[in-house]
């Protein structure tokens, strides 16, 4: 059996960023962190471990004079303002493509108070609180075609997408969009998907064409991991999702292993908050298991 790890799957720079910045500061002592560093359960388990302490917004109200880390994904003004009150001092590692997308959100809702902001993402996910928050909350967060009922035809639009949806989807909801509005509405759309996230799907389906299994390794949580998972099953149905070592039991692997004849290839793969050492332990264990 031969089995092979993508070396273009892992933390994007964003997350890489953020917990560098979390590593750097646990040294000096006891760091907060408002809500999961990264979508994935394994990776924030590991730096629990080392001191690191997640909080919530209501957390957050309670704090003074503490250290408190603002993720990747981003966060809307209200949060640096509570900070301010509460003499909060904070490390800011927001990714900078959300942060250039929040300045584009921020923009148009400023130039256009009358046009309907529309965030096609995940109601309640950190990034889209983020993004939301640019507009005093006034955005519409549409996640799927289906959802576009909320729109108005007869007021302009203007598109933008969380940075790790997918760009198929982004652009169906363009076209259907474009099919709705009324004549003299004006309709802009950017597709604000994130480079690294957009180059890893063609990346990752050539992958998984390339191997006879593929384990995909990544957070329940993560919007990214559903993304790329869905691509590596459109073209290769012997597609596993697992999200830590304990899920992969020799029962699964070897169902599927049970219809290869002659040698098979395995290929492990991840999303942009999946941890390169985790899905080293999950190609140790199946290194492991016993034929």
């Amino acid at each position: 059996m031969l089995i092979d790890i993508d070396n273009g799957s892992g933390f994007c720079f964003g997350v890489t960023r953020a917990i560098a910045r979390a590593e750097e500061e646990l040294e000096k002592g006891t760091l907060y962190c408002l809500g999961d560093i990264v979508h994935n359960e394994e990776e924030v388990k590991r730096l629990a471990d080392k001191g690191l302490v997640t909080i919530t917004y209501n957390d957050l109200s309670n704090l003074t004079n503490k250290k408190v880390l603002i993720r990747a994904h981003g966060e809307p003004p209200a949060t640096y303002r509570t900070a301010e009150e509460r003499q909060i001092q904070l490390f800011d590692a927001s990714c900078p493509v959300v942060l250039a997308l929040q300045k584009r959100i921020r923009d148009a809702y400023s130039r256009h108070n009358d046009a309907q902001i529309v965030i096609f993402g995940k109601e309640g996910h950190a990034e889209v609180v983020g993004l939301v928050g640019q507009t005093e909350g006034n955005a519409i967060v549409v996640e799927n075609k289906e959802q576009l009922s909320k729109l108005d035809y007869k007021k302009d639009i203007y598109l933008f997408s969380q940075t790790t949806k997918d760009v198929e989807e982004f652009q169906q909801l363009v076209l259907a969009i474009s099919e709705k509005l009324e004549q003299g509405v004006k309709f802009e759309y950017h597709n604000t998907i994130c480079r690294n996230v957009a180059g890893r799907v063609e990346n990752l389906r050539r992958f998984a064409s390339q191997h006879d299994i593929v384990i995909f390794v990544g957070g329940e949580k993560s919007s990214n991991a559903k993304v790329l998972y869905k691509q590596c099953r459109e073209v290769n149905a012997n597609t596993l999702f697992v999200s830590h070592e304990a899920e992969l039991t020799k029962e699964m692997f070897t169902s599927l292993l049970s219809t290869f004849s002659q040698t098979c290839s395995v290929g492990i793969c991840g999303a942009t908050s999946t941890p390169q050492w985790l899905m080293e332990k999950i190609a140790k264990k199946i290194q492991n298991f016993e034929y």
